[in-house]
Order: C-alpha cells, then sequence, then structure tokens
C-alpha cells in the first residue's frame, strides 16, 4: 500500500498528523509520501498543485488529505489561489463522487443546535457529484460589456454520461445502506437539472430494489434542518452539494467531526475531513482531528477493502468520545477539553485496549 500524504495548509498538517499516528498503528506495513498543494506547493514549487505532488498522487494507491487555503488567498489571482490545487487533482484524477458522511454519535447529542430528537440516530450520506457543474463549466470568466459594466459568468453544465456514473455510485451506495436514494435539483428552473432528473430517473429503472424521489434543492435544505433522519443517501450536483454537506455538518454538532472520500472510477481515493483550512486557529493545538482520522477510515474501507479495520478505528473514535475527550469545538460542561494532539493519542491508546 502506497498513500500519498498532503497536509495541505492551516490546521491540515495539525490533523493529518493525528490521523497519520493511527494510519501507523492500522497499517504499519503502508509506505507513506508527503507532498505539498495549497499555499504549501505555492511556496515550495509557485503553484497550488506542484508537478511532483500530482505524480505522487498517480502512482499512490490512496491519499491522505488535510486542507487548502489561507487568510489573504483572496487578493491572489483565481488560478493561483490554493484552493484550485485541489480542483486540478479531482479533476486529473477523475475523482468525481463524493461520499460525506452526516452521522451522529450520541455522546455529541448535546453538542447539537438542533433538538435531540431530530438527530439521534442520524446517518445519512450526500454524494456530490465533484468534477463538473459550475466549478467547471466554460465559459467562465469576468468580462467587460460594451457599455463598460463587468459581467461575472459561470457555466452550470452536465452531459449525460457524468450524471449517469455518479447516479449509479449513489444506488450502489444505497445497496449497501437503506436502499433509499434522494436526488436534489433544480429541474423546475434549469434545463442543466431538468436533464439531471431525466437521467436519475433512467439510471434508477436499474435498481428496483432501491427507492428514489426527487426534491428541488430549496426543499431539501429545508428538510434537511427540519427531518433529516428521512434521508439515506442524497445525490446532487456539485453545487447543491457543497452547499448541503456543510449544512449536514452541522446537525452533528461540528464540521470538525465529518470525513469524506472522494473517489473515481478505480479504488483510488482522496481522504480528507470536510473543514477547511480554518487559518484563525491554525498552530494553537485547539484542531479536532477526528474528521480526518475518521476519514481515513473511510480509506481503509473504500481503498483497501479492510471492514474490520475501519470499524476498529470507528470503535476506538466512540471509546474516546465516550470517555469524554472533547475538542473545543464539540466541548460541553462536564467533558474533558484537550487539544489536537492528546486528542489523536487517546485514539490510539483506545485503539490498543480495543485491539488486546
Amino acid at each position: 500500500m502506497k498513500i500519498a500524504v498532503m497536509p495541505g495548509d492551516g490546521i491540515g498538517p495539525e490533523v493529518v498528523s493525528q490521523a497519520l499516528k493511527v494510519l501507523r498503528y492500522v497499517l504499519p506495513q503502508a509506505e507513506t509520501e508527503e507532498a505539498p498543494i495549497g499555499l504549501a506547493g505555492i511556496v515550495a514549487r509557485g503553484v497550488p498543485l506542484p508537478p511532483e505532488t500530482l505524480a505522487l498522487a498517480r502512482r499512490s494507491d490512496a491519499i491522505l488529505f488535510g486542507s487548502v487555503g489561507g487568510a489573504d488567498e483572496a487578493s491572489l489571482p483565481r488560478n493561483e489561489r490554493p484552493g484550485t490545487g485541489l480542483l486540478q487533482l479531482r479533476e486529473e484524477l477523475t475523482l468525481f463522487a463524493n461520499f460525506r458522511p452526516a452521522f451522529m454519535f450520541p455522546e455529541l447529542i448535546g453538542a447539537s443546535t438542533l433538538k435531540p430528537e431530530i438527530v439521534d440516530g442520524l446517518d445519512l450520506v450526500i454524494l456530490r457529484e465533484l468534477t463538473g457543474d459550475v466549478y467547471f463549466g466554460k465559459p467562465r470568466g469576468i468580462e467587460t460589456l460594451p457599455s463598460g459594466e463587468r459581467v461575472g459568468i459561470n457555466t452550470m453544465r452536465y452531459t449525460e454520461s457524468e450524471i449517469e456514473r455518479v447516479a449509479h455510485a449513489a444506488f450502489r451506495a444505497a445497496r449497501r445502506r437503506r436502499k433509499k436514494v434522494c436526488s436534489v435539483d433544480k429541474a423546475n428552473v434549469l434545463e442543466t437539472m431538468q436533464l439531471w432528473r431525466e437521467v436519475v430517473t433512467r439510471v434508477g429503472r436499474d435498481y428496483p430494489d432501491v427507492e428514489l424521489s426527487h426534491l428541488f434543492i430549496d426543499a431539501a435544505a429545508m428538510t434537511l434542518m427540519r427531518a433529516p433522519k428521512q434521508f439515506d443517501v442524497i445525490v446532487t450536483g456539485n453545487i447543491f452539494g457543497d452547499i448541503l454537506s456543510d449544512a449536514a455538518a452541522m446537525l452533528t454538532g461540528s464540521i470538525g467531526m465529518l470525513p469524506s472520500a472522494s473517489l473515481g472510477v478505480d479504488r483510488k481515493g482522496l481522504y480528507e475531513p470536510v473543514h477547511g483550512s480554518a487559518p484563525d486557529i491554525a498552530g494553537k493545538d485547539i484542531a479536532n482531528p477526528l474528521a480526518a482520522i475518521l476519514s481515513f477510515a473511510m480509506m481503509l474501507r473504500d481503498s483497501f477493502d479492510l471492514e474490520d479495520k475501519a470499524k476498529l478505528v470507528e470503535k476506538a473514535v466512540r471509546s474516546v468520545l465516550a470517555d469524554g475527550y472533547r475538542t473545543g469545538d464539540i466541548y460541553e460542561e462536564g467533558t474533558r477539553r484537550v487539544g489536537t494532539e492528546e486528542m489523536g493519542d487517546a485514539v490510539v491508546q483506545a485503539l490498543r485496549r480495543l485491539s488486546n
């Protein structure tokens, strides 16, 4: 097993270092190699995605990723911004399916801003198409009209084949869960989303054992807050999935708890916590590393087919939470507030206990 490690920027290196502690305990035989991306790539090679980083990604079996971005990135040209490196990596590796699970640990019910009865037992997956839509569609840019007024242009664009492959991924995922897919679109307004609904409906006929429903994005957002437990697998486009998955993160009490996996046509995947680089708290040993650790658990399951080891890591995280360990984002009175390093060490200690 060869794993590319890309800590990136902000709190990325801090949380990835804790995931690496877990990785080295669970997969001592794995080969890891680190490479810069984002601001770190700009510092190292002058570009957000250095050629050496992309080459490492191509020859690796999986990628453990931190975060990219910084406080002053808005002042940079768009193609030189740190986030461009991640977008390019997704595109180059054709990582089109972004799985973002949102589940509630019973110990964290009090950390959610929603009523306990709304989130108790929460377990859903948002499958976000990752390489199309307005983030990649052309034409795009800022142009000046003959009148002198500027206009911003982004193009929402999907081909049938792009929709088909992410729809198949959604139905296959649902078959491993509760056999329900909700496709989210805006087919009543956007032709792109009209095609989306047509294609998802057609693909759904190949999965008669899976229940398919459709919601417009505004209705889906409201339902996610009002009755999230009715969802099993939500499949949607790039921009809608970006927004919904961050909203779903807050159902669980903190975006610092949610992992993600970006998968392509083979088993290679990029595994990263949903949270961003959070430069305001970087270097303070207060970031929550559990999303990065749980992202590694997804790697074990989805890229290496090591279900037992994935469950062991997840059980260790639950054990640490049950023991009252909390970083600041999930802290409640009566629990033990710890830093990034101590939380990572606690998970490794739990792994040792559970392995014996």
